[in-house]
């Protein structure tokens, strides 16, 4: 038999109630993932995406209009400086040349005409001049005489000044006639042929590309698109890697050439092209293929790391204030975050001010800490810990007074 108490209830009920009680009561304690802080390097890095081109390329276009009529080269052709790449069709310009040469002709037959009419008059007006000296015709017909041969002369100044016009006419004729032969102007691979035979090249506004070289594809660039928060670590001579997608897992290495000036905007955000000069020995490299780069623009080989997660979390409102107010911190300073704490001591220490968390009976413990670069995955730790220590990177209860995380890393 189960004895009763006073009140009536049994011992057994009481027990149940108070193991019931106990178990409203008691919170299950909070697990957290921790992670060690580290010696090693670190690196800050600038990550872009740009472009990959050819150091120099050039578009070859036709000065002419006229339909092709034979083409020598095709993609991938390797062509040498003055080799011939197509021609259009040359009747038209070749009936031009021989219209301009009938000119020219034409146009010196007149010099010679012109040249016997002003010899002729310069020797009738030295005959009159004779006969008036004797006295045989009047001064009138002597004034007509020499009028007549400044006429012839001035004559002959006009068929020689066409002569000069139709041997220009006869050049243009003959230089277009060249035109419709194209050739390369520098060594190198066409890498774009956008004509076929028998299309019509039309160069009435403006020369229209038919073939693009590239002069040396064992050479590549990257165009590397850097935002302008970035662009003031990046310089000349800093060493870049990217990848494409081409060869997933294969990382290609460059030196940056430039950092141009010329800044481009799209949708209010502002990049500057940096010129990464890569090398292609193989040729897997091809013009047009998206890179995703990354610059290395400082490194230390030996300091303290800690994880970026540890500088991204921390606990819930509630269970921070309550942890603060265990350590004596009054409750105006509790609100305080590690950027306060920052601008109070910028001026005497190096890094920027941050805030991590240590486990300490159980409970999530603030840690003020100052920090350098980061990588992206750890960050340089300036002072705070030791080498060894252990912070919270993640765990914790969940709700109202669970972990949350926040920035910037």
């Amino acid at each position: 038999m189960v004895g009763r108490s006073k009140g009536g209830i049994s011992l057994g009920k009481l027990v149940l109630i108070a193991v019931l009680l106990a178990g409203c009561n008691r919170r299950q304690a909070p697990g957290y993932r921790t992670d060690v802080v580290t010696r090693g390097p670190v690196s800050e890095v600038v990550n872009a995406t740009g472009g990959v081109s050819a150091i120099m390329t050039v578009n070859v276009g036709s000065q002419v209009s006229g339909i092709v009529d034979r083409l020598y080269v095709d993609f991938n052709s390797v062509v040498k400086k003055a080799q011939l790449l197509a021609s259009l069709d040359p009747r038209l310009f070749q009936a031009q040349l021989e219209k301009a040469e009938a000119s020219l002709a034409s146009a010196k037959a007149n010099v010679e005409k012109a040249q016997v009419a002003y010899n002729d008059s310069v020797r009738i007006a030295l005959r009159q001049r004779e006969l008036r000296q004797q006295g045989l015709i009047s001064q009138a017909e002597l004034d007509t005489a020499v009028a007549s041969g400044d006429q012839n002369a001035a004559a002959l100044s006009a068929a020689k000044a066409s002569v000069l016009q139709a041997k220009a006419d006869r050049d243009m004729a003959a230089t277009n006639l060249a035109f419709t032969r194209i050739a390369s102007p520098i060594d190198g691979i066409v890498v774009l042929r956008s004509v076929d035979v028998g299309q019509t090249v039309a160069a009435a506004f403006q020369a229209p590309t038919l073939f693009l070289i590239a002069n040396d594809l064992t050479k590549m660039q990257i165009l590397a698109n850097v935002d302008e928060a970035d662009v003031g670590k990046v310089h000349v001579g800093l060493e870049a890697r990217f990848t494409v997608d081409a060869y997933p897992g294969e990382t290609f290495s460059g030196i940056i050439r430039d950092v141009r000036q010329a800044p481009t905007t799209i949708q209010n955000v502002v990049t500057y092209p940096a010129v990464i000069d890569a090398p292609n020995p193989d040729r897997k490299l091809r013009q047009g293929m998206t890179a995703s780069v990354t610059i290395t623009t400082s490194r230390k080989d030996d300091v303290l790391r800690i994880p970026n997660a540890a500088l991204r979390w921390t606990p819930g409102d509630a269970a921070l204030h309550e942890t603060l107010q265990r350590q004596g911190v009054p409750p105006q300073a509790r609100s305080a975050s590690a950027a306060a704490r920052g601008a109070r001591d910028g001026g005497q220490q190096a890094g920027r001010a941050g805030r991590v968390y240590k486990v300490k009976y159980g409970k999530p413990v603030p840690v003020f800490v100052r920090v350098g670069f980061s990588d992206g995955q750890r960050t340089e730790l300036i002072e705070g810990l030791a080498d060894g220590d252990r912070v919270i990177v993640g765990g914790g209860e969940s709700g109202a007074s669970g972990a949350r995380r926040r920035g910037p890393f």
